[in-house]
């Protein structure tokens, strides 16, 4: 019997399923350069901490109390995240048949083409780069929110974007350390946002007046009823609409689960812990997020008075009825939750950039991107870059206005858009390609044919309906420039990298590979 090698976070795998994962990545033309060592519960803890309940299920929390009430969360929640978790198995099925690094970006080229993969990339890269600014800067308004006054923070660009500078340069060191860190950070992230969600659901039970429950069913209509709810939604629009806002909320937060397919280079048996890493988070974090929330808002002291608050509902309603050291505890434990996060995310997209550059998809600089540091194990120039990017995205963006409208929030709206639309196209394109020539296998986690064509077909209708929700005011201009975008990458890809641009390797050039995918092995000093 072969000996059992002991690998980091995971004492059952072994020579075998080492050499299984590298020969599936060999098999479709790439290097083992990255190092695999994060464990099935380090897979799910990084989607798990890029999703953050303590993020986005925080501070968005207005998007549903401002629109309709206590039912956005109690039944709202739920909704919006099973619409998560419709995308989630759909790319989990198709994970496990191909799992690599900017997996988005793989199986748009695999199950299409090379125009479908190259579109795949561009909008889940996009979306992964803006979506790292707007974690960050939600960290920003929470620690101006939770501490601005006693730190004597003003909010303005230059305080934004130097706090923003930090922290995401913090979070790209970590990550230019190597994977065995971040994979630890993040695993503590895991259990730190579990046991967070479970302080501050307790705190709201006890702090509350009295446990009002039908609140969680209670529909109102708070579009546009005050200056605080104006803010998020400007119109009065009606309670079915209303409702149908909210569902933003969920939706905004139970996404980034990608990042298990980002990292599958790096993750032990990678067919079979990738796929259950995405499942499994949106499951978790739709869990515990419904149960938070739904105890904040039995926390409220007045529904009405709560809409009037926008955004910052959280902060009043904590003030009102939470004491101050309590208070301070909750939110400093979840400002670290929110700075992992952010740490999660710039693994994510740094991944991404990484793979779509290995295969010259950034034009000019893929080379630089696509090089992995032999003493780290880990793509430099693309976490650097993808850190960058964000802060300049936030830089940018915080100066302009639109008709009166930050630039930054429609683009934000534009990102989640943007990734949904990411997740769709290799979802959609599997609807067809399954059990042909493109998708003959479907990978040992199987949901079955018949029930993953159910699920594309849902994923597809979904993103219809995140398409409508998702440019009502004050979003109305998300939808011109994701039209534009779309316009724009179709004339770039027709005059130049049409030609230019080859995807994904494929056939004789696979078996052509074989000697500079043993020399990158070498240069990185993975043994065979």
């Amino acid at each position: 019997m072969a000996e059992r090698k002991r690998t980091a976070g995971d004492s059952g795998y072994s020579e075998d399923d080492r050499h299984q994962d590298t020969q599936v990545l060999h098999g479709m033309g790439y290097a083992q350069e990255l190092e695999r060592r994060m464990s099935k519960f380090s897979n799910f803890a990084i989607s798990f901490s890029i999703i953050c309940i303590l993020s986005g299920g925080i501070n968005s929390l207005g998007q549903a109390t401002a629109g309709a009430g206590g039912a956005a969360i109690g039944i709202g929640w739920p909704v919006g995240v099973l619409i998560s978790g419709v995308f989630a198995l759909g790319l989990a099925q198709i994970s496990s048949a191909y799992p690599t690094a900017g997996g988005l970006y793989h199986w748009g080229s695999i199950l299409g083409n090379r125009f479908t993969g190259w579109l795949s990339a561009w909008l889940n890269l996009l979306g992964l780069v803006t979506v790292l600014g707007a974690i960050n800067v939600g960290t920003y308004y929470f620690v101006f929110g939770a501490f601005g006054d006693r730190l004597g923070l003003e909010d303005d660009t230059t305080t934004r974007v130097v706090f923003m500078a930090l922290i995401t340069g913090a979070q790209a060191l970590i990550n230019h350390f190597g994977i065995g860190l971040t994979a630890r950070l993040t695993d503590i992230s895991g259990y730190l946002i579990f046991a967070t969600a479970i302080a501050l659901t307790i705190v709201c039970l006890v702090a509350a007046d009295g446990l009002e429950i039908s609140r969680l069913w209670t529909f109102n209509d708070y579009t546009g009823s005050s200056e605080g709810a104006s803010l998020v939604w400007p119109n009065s629009v009606g309670i079915g609409m209303a409702f149908l806002l909210g569902l933003l909320l969920p939706v905004y937060t139970i996404t980034g689960y990608d990042a298990s397919a980002h990292t599958s280079e790096e993750t032990v048996k990678a067919a079979h812990n990738v796929p259950s890493g995405m499942v499994s988070s949106v499951f978790w974090s739709g869990l515990a997020g419904w149960i938070m929330l739904c105890a904040f808002v039995l926390m409220i002291p007045d529904m009405d008075a709560a809409a009037a608050q926008g955004f910052n509902v959280f902060f009043w309603a904590m003030d009102e009825q939470v004491g101050t050291v309590v208070r301070d505890v909750l939110y400093a434990l979840i400002f670290v939750c929110q700075f992992l996060c952010g740490l999660a995310t710039v693994t994510s997209v740094s991944r991404m950039l990484f793979a779509f550059s290995r295969d010259d998809g950034i034009p000019g600089v893929s080379k630089v991107l696509a090089k992995v540091s032999p003493k780290r194990r880990t793509p430099i120039a693309s976490i650097w870059t993808a850190a960058v990017l964000a802060v300049l995205f936030v830089w940018f963006t915080s100066a302009i206005t639109i008709a009166g409208t930050p630039a930054y929030s429609i683009v934000v709206s534009c990102t989640v858009i943007f990734l949904f639309l990411s997740f769709t196209l290799p979802i959609a394109l599997g609807l067809v390609a399954i059990g042909g020539e493109k998708w003959p296998h479907m990978g040992p986690w199987n949901m079955g044919i018949g029930a993953y064509k159910v699920v594309a077909v849902l994923a597809v209708l979904a993103m219809a309906l995140l398409l409508f929700i998702g440019v009502q005011p004050p979003n109305n201009y998300a939808l011109p420039i994701t039209v534009g975008f779309i316009v724009l990458a179709l004339v770039i890809w027709v005059l130049f990298e049409r030609r230019r641009f080859q995807g994904p390797p494929t056939g004789d050039i696979i078996e052509a590979r074989e000697g500079a995918i043993r020399a990158a092995e070498e240069a990185v000093g993975e043994k065979g």
